[in-house]
């Protein structure tokens, strides 16, 4: 069978972005699929083509996977405007293949939202199966986080996000949140599939060299986030914890922030500015290289700004990336990931804006070692039994080529 996968933001291993496509991609090919992505050029992200660009696209094979890449840069660190130009361009792109290629079903997975327009027109005027996968609530997440105002976009927001899931034959939510955000749109549960974002055992488990930064010694507590530095992560509340720790004078707690963002230089001024010498910031690297920096490291932080629309509708690839990894997480918002990481026992849940029980969990964690043993074993385990790749993989390849017998 023939898919065609619509992800923007799609990456190979070999870049420093999310990897779930790849994997999902991989996994259709290997129940003897045939899989054609389509994405635009994301910084970041790696495509694995690198012919150059002949009239706005390049196309080719990438580890079994027939890839197009549209000539259509993104980065996290761009504006509202930009960002939304860039989407649309993409989406009519998008269009022109709907018509041209050949295929037996549309996949497409958001963000940004207007990834599911092309499996509009397939299901309305090819007659094509629609799976649409949402791994965001929008226009619920931008409303809730105040940077988009505007009514009349909002309003059209929420039409797209209406008529992409009602077009859908089969829908994937991330998280539990995420799937009951879709039922609220009046669509049924039986075609609804939880398939939450996966550990990469094979990335993060295998053995790695470990590494850390220059200047932290390997007897310093070192506590890593690893993600976009942008409104929603809320990096403030680290900046806000070392702030706390430094007046302990606790100074073998270091925090490291790794990745890129529009907010990346207003914390790293920020930090500066308070005289903070236990907060590094590390540009982004590629997922191999990543692994050997989370063998070197002791926690991985879970954070986000406080808004309640996350505490549920949200599946944080560094999450499953820590857990992978064998790290303790320590989260700072109440929902589903805190739940879980009290359940299993393999991190720290915190209330969120409280910099003191921040301060206090990465102390704990200094002061007690062997609990972070532990904590990360049981942490490995989770990955292990519930959250393999491999496995969700298999689930989520079944659940969209079912679409084909609706």
């Amino acid at each position: 069978m023939k898919i065609l996968y619509f992800h923007q933001h799609f990456s190979t291993p070999d870049g420093a972005s999310g990897t779930r496509s790849y994997a999902m991609a991989q996994a259709l090919i290997a129940n003897n699929h045939q899989v054609t992505i389509v994405c635009g050029s994301f910084k970041g992200g790696y495509t694995g083509l690198v012919q150059p660009f002949l009239n706005g696209k390049r196309r080719g094979v990438v580890a079994g996977i027939d890839v197009i890449e549209f000539d259509l840069s993104y980065s996290n660190s761009d504006g509202f405007w930009r960002r939304t130009i860039t989407f649309v361009k993409f989406a009519m792109r998008s269009i022109a293949l709907v018509f041209t290629e050949n295929y037996d079903i549309l996949f497409a997975t958001t963000t940004p939202l207007t990834a599911g327009i092309p499996g509009i027109f397939a299901r309305w005027l090819r007659g094509k199966p629609f799976v649409f996968e949402v791994r965001d609530l929008w226009p619920e997440l931008p409303r809730a986080m105040g940077v988009i105002r505007n009514p009349l976009i909002l309003w059209a927001m929420a039409v797209l996000e209406w008529v992409s899931y009602h077009s859908a034959h089969r829908l994937i939510g991330l998280s539990p949140g995420i799937v009951e955000g879709i039922e609220r749109r009046g669509i049924r549960s039986e075609r609804i599939a939880l398939v939450p974002n996966g550990c990469d055992l094979s990335i993060f488990a295998d053995n790695t060299e470990p590494w850390r930064p220059e200047g932290i010694a390997s007897t310093d507590l070192l506590a890593i986030f690893t993600g976009t530095h942008g409104i929603a992560n809320g990096l403030d509340a680290v900046i806000d914890a070392a702030m706390e720790l430094q007046k302990r004078e606790r100074k073998d707690i270091i925090l490291l922030l790794v990745g890129q963002g529009k907010l990346k230089n207003k914390l790293r001024s920020r930090a500066k500015q308070e005289g903070l010498d236990n907060v590094l910031f590390q540009d982004p690297v590629h997922k191999k290289r990543l692994a050997g920096l989370m063998a070197g490291a002791d926690i991985g932080m879970q954070i986000l700004a406080n808004i309640p629309a996350f505490y549920y509708g949200t599946s944080p690839n560094k999450f499953f990336d820590y857990i992978a990894a064998g790290l303790p997480v320590l989260n700072n918002y109440p929902g589903w990931l805190a739940e879980m990481i009290k359940d299993e026992h393999c991190g720290f849940a915190i209330k969120p804006d409280d910099a003191a029980a921040f301060a206090d969990a990465l102390e704990y964690a200094a002061d007690n070692r062997y609990i972070l043993v532990k904590m990360g074993e049981n942490a490995k385990n989770l990955a292990i039994s519930k959250f393999d790749r491999k496995l969700l993989s298999n689930i989520w390849v079944n659940w969209v080529i079912g679409a084909r017998k609706i």
